[in-house]
């Protein structure tokens, strides 16, 4: 079964990147659920209230909880698309297809995962390496990375999130997370916790970059739209929505709005989280 579900994602893979069909007759279906990760979440946001503008009839709805939770409940069958910041596990395609369901991959935007400090904390620039030790609990003091004689509060992502997936992998590089670290579940509670403690330093997605947040660049590249188009931000990823099996009717019309560059790239773009064309 392993080998089957391996083979049957690499081609649905490959066949969803080719996937912008136009005209798609539509069920009888009127609404729309989507469910996964806070990143996505400002994305899916827009995008549904672009489509239900365009498309009355259709309510779709929203809810966050973290990529896993979304891919979870695509599994369960309990909502139409998953959204997610990161790639699926292959754990999560095999007992997907083991109970009978089918995932397919659509990237949707493109997204940098920003180091955030308090605005007045002076520290602007970091290396990979520091922010590495900063995370594992080895450099506990801002003087020590060019800042203030004060603690580091560090704040991060719950595991379940996929911001923290991607984290863990580029910064970690798999390593644990130092058991000082207070773990929030959204981009919203980090934005809160971090704008409100001069010693603290979390990450977030870029589209939830605010003038109450200080965003540090890494080794000396600035974490700007362009270059998380780009992929010169060393934390940079794709963002992604998955459907049960390929999608039809109002699915499969939604997926297409949010591909369309004139529709649902354009508002991407308005999000502040980086459009694929």
């Amino acid at each position: 079964m392993k080998k089957h579900a391996r083979r049957f994602f690499r081609i649905l893979s490959l066949a969803a990147a080719a996937l912008f069909v136009f005209g798609v007759g539509v069920s009888a279906a009127e609404r729309i659920s989507i469910n996964g990760s806070t990143t996505v979440l400002p994305i899916s946001q827009i995008l549904a209230e672009g489509y239900m503008d365009e498309y009355p009839n259709v309510n779709v709805s929203i809810s966050g909880g973290g990529s896993g939770n979304g891919i979870r409940a695509l599994v369960d069958g309990t909502t139409d698309i998953a959204q997610s910041s990161r790639w699926i596990r292959q754990s999560e395609v095999e007992n997907a297809v083991d109970n009978g369901h089918f995932p397919v991959p659509f990237a949707i935007a493109l997204d940098a995962i920003i180091p955030v400090v308090h605005p007045d904390n002076p520290v602007d620039n970091l290396s990979l390496d520091q922010l590495k030790a900063i995370y594992e609990g080895k450099i506990r003091n801002w003087k020590d990375v060019g800042g203030e004689d004060r603690s580091i509060a560090i704040i991060s992502r719950d595991s379940d999130s996929g911001t923290y997936v991607v984290w863990n992998d580029i910064v970690l590089k798999g390593a644990r997370p130092s058991p000082r670290a207070q773990l929030l579940a959204s981009n919203g509670a980090i934005t809160q916790e971090v704008s409100g403690n001069r010693n603290a330093i979390g990450y977030i997605g870029i589209g939830y970059l605010n003038e109450n947040l200080k965003a540090v660049s890494l080794d000396g590249v600035a974490p700007t739209y362009d270059n998380a188009q780009s992929g010169d931000f060393p934390v940079s990823r794709t963002l992604w929505f998955f459907t049960d099996d390929w999608p039809k009717g109002e699915i499969l019309r939604f997926i297409n709005f949010a591909l369309h560059p004139e529709k649902g790239q354009k508002l991407v773009g308005e999000t502040g989280y980086v459009p694929l064309y």
